[in-house]
C-alpha cells in the first residue's frame, strides 16, 4: 500500500455510522474539545443511548495537569473502555516548551499521554468484558523524521537549530513506538493501536509559518472535514474488527497500513519508555 494512498485515500467503506451500540462503555478522548477530538466526541454519542460528554480538565503540557485529571477520572469511574490519545500540537516556535520544561510538541504529544496512558492503565486492565482498546492519534508526519534526538527534548542551545517540522515527525514517531510497546507487553489484556487520521482541516495548523500556510492553502482543496478525521480512530475503538488491531497501524479511512520498519523497532520503543519512565519517576 503506497504512501499516496495515504495522502489521497479513497472514499471510506466504514463510518459513524456503522458503529455498534456502545451504552454502557466509558470513553475517554483527549483533545476533545476542538478538531479531531471535538468530532469523535460528538460522533461517538449517536451510538450511545441516552448518555452525554463529560469534561476532564487536561493539560497535557503539565505532568501536574495529567495526574490530576487522572485521579478525577479514576475517583469517578470504575471502568474504561477506551482511551483515545488524540490531543497534541504541531509546529509551535521551537522556543515554546511546557510548564515542566520539554519541548511543547514532544512533552504534549508523547511524554503527556504516557504519563497520562500509565496512570489510567491500572483502570483499563480491570475493565471486564472485551479487552479494553487504546488508540494512538499519530500521523504521516512520522515518516519525516522517523528518530528520537534524546539531546533537544529539554531546553538547550541545540533546540533552536532543529526545524519545527522535525519536532512534530519525531513526536509521532514517537506515538507509533508506544503504541506497538503497550500492544506488545499488554496484547493479552488490552488493545493497542497507532493511526494516521488523514490530512484533515482542522485548527491544529494555526502555528504553521507562511510558507507552510501558503502550502496548507494550495492544499486545502485536498483536506477533509475533521468528521473525516475521526473515521478512523472510531473504528479502531469502536467496531467490532478492531479488537483485532493490536499492534497495527491504521491509515484513513479505516484501514490497515504498513508503517515505516523504523516504527517497529524493539530497542527504539524500549529505550523511550524507559527515558519516558525517568522523567515522571519523582511526580
Amino acid at each position: 500500500m503506497s504512501v499516496f494512498s495515504e495522502i489521497l485515500p479513497s472514499k471510506p467503506k466504514w463510518t459513524a455510522q456503522d458503529m455498534p451500540d456502545c451504552t454502557g462503555k466509558v470513553y475517554i478522548v483527549t483533545g476533545g474539545n476542538s478538531g479531531i477530538g471535538f468530532e469523535t466526541c460528538k460522533l461517538r454519542r449517536l451510538s450511545l443511548t441516552g448518555h452525554r460528554a463529560s469534561f476532564l480538565e487536561l493539560d497535557l503540557a503539565s505532568l501536574a495537569s495529567v495526574k490530576r485529571a487522572a485521579n478525577e477520572f479514576i475517583s469517578k469511574e470504575s471502568q474504561l473502555h477506551v482511551l483515545f490519545n488524540n490531543g497534541g500540537v504541531m509546529v509551535p516556535p521551537p522556543e515554546q516548551l511546557t510548564s515542566d520544561g520539554y519541548d511543547l510538541q514532544f512533552g504534549t504529544n508523547v511524554l503527556g499521554h504516557f504519563y497520562f496512558t500509565k496512570l489510567l492503565l491500572p483502570i483499563l486492565l480491570a475493565t471486564t468484558g472485551p479487552k479494553p482498546r487504546i488508540v494512538n492519534t499519530s500521523s504521516i508526519a512520522y515518516r519525516g523524521y522517523p528518530k528520537i534526538e534524546y539531546d533537544i527534548l529539554r531546553d538547550s542551545p541545540k533546540r533552536l537549530k532543529f526545524g519545527k517540522w522535525n519536532y512534530y515527525g519525531q513526536s509521532k514517531f514517537a506515538t507509533i513506538l508506544l503504541s506497538n510497546e503497550l500492544a506488545r507487553r499488554y496484547g493479552d489484556k488490552l488493545v493497542s493501536v497507532s493511526l494516521h487520521p488523514g490530512g484533515i482541516r482542522t485548527n491544529l495548523q494555526r502555528h504553521a509559518d507562511a510558507a507552510s500556510v501558503v502550502m496548507a492553502k494550495f492544499s486545502e482543496m485536498f483536506l477533509a472535514e475533521p468528521w473525516m478525521g475521526a473515521i478512523t480512530q472510531l473504528y479502531a475503538g469502536t467496531s467490532p474488527e478492531g479488537a483485532n488491531l493490536n499492534g497495527k497501524y491504521l491509515i484513513p479511512y479505516a484501514r490497515v497500513g504498513k508503517p515505516n520498519a523504523k516504527s517497529n523497532d524493539v530497542e527504539a520503543a524500549k529505550k523511550l519508555s524507559s527515558w519516558l519512565e525517568e522523567q515522571g519517576k519523582d511526580l
